[in-house]
């Protein structure tokens, strides 16, 4: 039948028949397969660094801890690990942000000067710039004892530090009481942080900088100025006195010493020469003429020496004058 009579026949035009591509089951089963292989390999196993402990929790409830190294969880979102750095010391910084770290570190200060806007004890304001370095020491404590332990950590620091600066006076905090402050200012924390047990023990708080307010400060530098040249000007004179007040309590002591020995070396040289003249009398009284001749021979005994020719002869002696020659000898003493 030719085109035309079909279209008289009043039957309308046939429509194409479509045919879909088929799809390999077994291809399809084969690649889903895999995606779930490769997605519960990759949600059974992770790894714990050297530095961290792992908290494992099943449907939100913690059931284990985990060690450093490779551990297997259950996959799909049942077991989540939460890790937490135990051995690495952290910081929390308070009236400046460090924006970066090297040689020469840069910071930031203006958008954090309400942390470090605080008011001493005599009424004065200081700008107080703290680092609180920490580390977390109960895992368990940190993640689920404290909602927001960071942000608590950190209002709780600030509490402290305000309340140690509120009880000093300006000098203090800019001047000898900075190590004072900071240790204060650990102690009562490290007791906040066991009162509400965040795990967290608090190694060292360190003031990094204290300064009056831009206003007053350099009023506040010419104040510390005449007080660091008094302290000077005391400090030398504390020298001066060291030094002379002891050369003359030295001097005084020696001269004291001086008179003390003399006057017992001259007592004793009298009790010695009184002692020795009762003790020749004594003699003297047993035997006058021996004491007596031996006085003559101590006398003799210093005079003879002086005396430049002797003749000694025996108080015997007859008819001694006619032998010696007077006239010779009084003739060479006149030349």
């Amino acid at each position: 039948m030719s085109n035309d009579q079909q279209h008289g026949s009043g039957q309308g035009p046939q429509i194409p028949e479509i045919k879909l591509p088929k799809f390999d089951v077994a291809k399809l089963r084969l690649i889903f397969g895999v995606v779930l292989i490769l997605l519960f390999a990759m949600t059974s196993f992770y790894t714990i660094d050297p530095e961290e402990t792992g908290l494992v929790l099943r449907f939100g409830e913690f059931v284990r801890s985990a060690d450093p190294g490779l551990h297997f969880k259950i996959p799909l979102g049942i077991e989540q690990v939460l890790k937490v750095p135990i051995q690495r010391q952290l910081k929390e910084e308070f009236g400046f942000r460090t924006v970066r770290a090297g040689i020469q570190s840069q910071y930031a200060t203006k958008p954090y000067a309400e942390e470090s806007n605080m008011l001493t004890g005599d009424l004065n304001a200081a700008m107080v710039e703290w680092v609180v370095q920490y580390r977390i020491v109960d895992p368990y404590k940190y993640l689920f004892q404290v909602r927001n332990v960071n942000e608590t950590f950190r209002d709780m620091s600030e509490a402290v530090m305000r309340r140690i600066v509120g009880d000093r006076t300006v000098n203090e905090v800019l001047t000898v009481g900075r190590a004072e402050v900071a240790l204060k200012v650990q102690t009562g924390l490290q007791e906040l942080c066991e009162k509400y047990e965040t795990g967290i023990k608090v190694d060292q708080v360190v003031l990094q900088d204290v300064n009056p307010p831009d206003p007053v400060k350099p009023s506040f530098n010419a104040v510390n100025e005449a007080q660091q040249e008094k302290e000077k000007l005391i400090n030398q004179a504390q020298s001066e006195y060291n030094r002379e007040i002891p050369r003359a309590q030295g001097a005084a002591l020696q001269t004291v010493q001086e008179a003390e020995g003399y006057a017992m070396d001259r007592v004793n040289r009298s009790q010695g020469d009184a002692a020795l003249f009762n003790a020749i009398y004594d003699a003297y009284r047993l035997s006058p003429e021996v004491t007596r001749t031996r006085m003559y021979l101590e006398t003799m005994t210093e005079v003879l020496p002086l005396v430049e020719k002797k003749i000694i002869v025996d108080d015997q002696l007859k008819g001694l004058v006619p032998l010696l020659n007077l006239n010779g000898a009084a003739a060479q003493g006149g030349k």
